[in-house]
């Protein structure tokens, strides 16, 4: 009996040992025939590789040796942004980790150089490149070696000693770039710099379309999909029948949203865009003007992030800019809410930097930002057209608090651009609210606005039935509240703070 179950034992073990190798050799034929994968075989993870897209544009040239193919200039380009995006990531971190994937060996010791001399002294570098403009200089008749010009890369650093920030600049520089062939893949031998780098002046603003121009305007979503105006449900008629009321109204101008990632991020949704256009030709029809506000939502704000917003600013900017209804661009809405989680510097820095790519791009429109409160309002003053505040605290208030703020900001005009009271009496609100106190609210802002001839913009036209929970999160004092703010209540009937409005600043 003892043999026999040794002798089954024994061939068990035998079919299942060639069992495995049978399926080691299978999948290892499996892979070989469908080729490794690029970012795993290089050890890069999936959202490094695919969260770094500056412009690139080349110039076309007939260059020397052997014409160049369509697709391996394609190859060529991929890999030499791979190799800037993995340098600046070891120069985040002083971890030169993916540079051995995209440097050839020399190259590699002088980066290597560099990462251990910053470990050293505790210095990390944030850092990205925004532009590059490269030319093929020449491309070797075996196709392995390639030499580019790389003129006006357009970069931006912060360098940091023990975590606090020394120093940032915005700069230009040039380089002669080499690049080998290696393992089906194109690798950096030399990146020279030819030039000092450049300090990137700013562009001058030319905006003239704000001249005595007097904002008297709402915050406005349509009643059914508030936070979601451009989503499934978009319904032009609604929006039709809503703008004509509001130019009936004596309304001059409306504040719309286009949140960030819902619109597509880097790769811009243009049926959204589509739908933006034919509201834009539904206000210019009305008499209305639009300012769209950007970045809705959005809270990254990182440098390896700047070249994703960047794509998405030009896609957005660049199809809508021409319209006739846009009367400003507003960055983001309430930035300074995230001064504590993110860092203000590092708010501050993206904000800076968008405000000059939109510029870049569109002189002819007044550039703003939707600060919360107006004591955040004197940042970035001097890089904006026109200043924007938001004000919800008390109303007896508000007198002295604009007093404040206009001997901060002297030369620009400045914007109310949120204000509004939730009319909302419930267990939620405290019963600190009600109808009679939402007038009495405004009509209180409303002397000010008119005594000053302050522009100004009021949240919003209606009660919303419902509000995302995305929006405010689930607390119900948080969401019923929200709810509240409108000129027309949930049936569309007029409350008491809609003559408020409507007849201020009529003689």
């Amino acid at each position: 009996m003892n043999k026999t179950l040794y002798r089954i034992f024994l061939l068990l073990s035998f079919l299942a040992l060639n069992g495995l190798i049978l399926f080691g050799i299978s999948s290892a034929l499996t892979y070989l025939n469908t080729g490794a994968d690029r970012t795993s075989m290089l050890h890069l993870h999936e959202e490094i590789s695919a969260s770094y897209l500056p412009k690139v544009e080349w110039e076309i040239a007939q260059n020397e040796g052997r014409p160049m193919e369509e697709q391996t200039l394609g190859e060529i380009e991929r890999d030499y942004m791979s190799a800037w995006q993995v340098r600046n990531a070891a120069y985040a971190n002083n971890v030169p980790y993916g540079i051995a994937d995209y440097y050839t060996d020399s190259m590699r010791t002088e980066l290597f150089k560099v990462t251990d001399l910053n470990l050293k002294n505790k210095v990390t570098l944030q850092t990205t490149t925004l532009e590059h403009y490269p030319k093929l200089e020449f491309y070797s008749t075996d196709g392995k070696l390639v030499v580019l010009t790389d003129k006006s890369v357009a970069a931006y650093e912060e360098v940091y000693q023990n975590e606090t920030l020394i120093t940032k600049r915005r700069f230009t520089s040039d380089y002669k770039v080499m690049l080998l062939l290696e393992d089906g893949f194109w690798r950096i031998r030399q990146l020279v710099e030819t030039k000092l780098p450049k300090e990137t002046p700013k562009i001058p603003s030319q905006v003239q379309n704000l001249d005595n121009y007097h904002f008297k305007g709402i915050n406005y979503y349509p009643q059914d999909t508030p936070w979601d105006m451009f989503g499934k449900k978009f319904n032009d008629s609604i929006i039709e029948h809503d703008f004509k009321l509001m130019a009936k109204m004596g309304v001059n101008s409306l504040r719309i949203f286009i949140p960030y990632e819902s619109f597509g991020k880097e790769h811009v949704d243009f049926e959204k865009i589509q739908r933006v256009k034919l509201t834009l030709d539904i206000a210019e029809k009305n008499g209305l003007a639009i300012m769209p506000t950007l970045f809705d939502f959005y809270g990254n704000y990182s440098v390896s992030d700047w070249t994703m917003t960047n794509r998405h600013i030009e896609q957005v900017v660049e199809a809508l800019k021409d319209h006739n209804a846009i009367i400003a661009w507003d960055v983001k809405n309430e930035p300074d809410l995230d001064f504590e989680s993110r860092g203000k510097e590092l708010v501050l820095s993206w904000l800076e930097q968008t405000v000059e790519r939109i510029r870049k791009i569109d002189q002819k429109h007044a550039i703003t930002i939707g600060w919360s409160s107006p004591e955040a309002a004197v940042n970035l003053k001097d890089e904006l057209d026109l200043v924007s505040f938001h004000y919800y605290r008390e109303a007896s208030k508000f007198q002295n608090v604009l007093a404040k703020l206009k001997e901060d900001v002297t030369d620009k005009p400045l914007i109310l651009q949120e204000y509004g009271y939730s009319s909302y009496d419930g267990i939620w609100n405290a019963y600190t609210g009600s109808d009679k106190k939402q007038k009495e609210y405004v009509e209180t802002i409303q002397k000010v606005v008119e005594k000053e001839g302050l522009s100004h913009m009021i949240w919003t036209l209606y009660d919303f039935k419902n509000i995302p929970t995305s929006v405010v999160g689930r607390l119900p004092w948080r969401k019923v509240r929200q709810r509240h703010f409108g000129l027309l209540d949930f049936k569309g009937d007029k409350k008491p703070i809609y003559k408020v409005f409507t007849n201020s600043e009529k003689k």
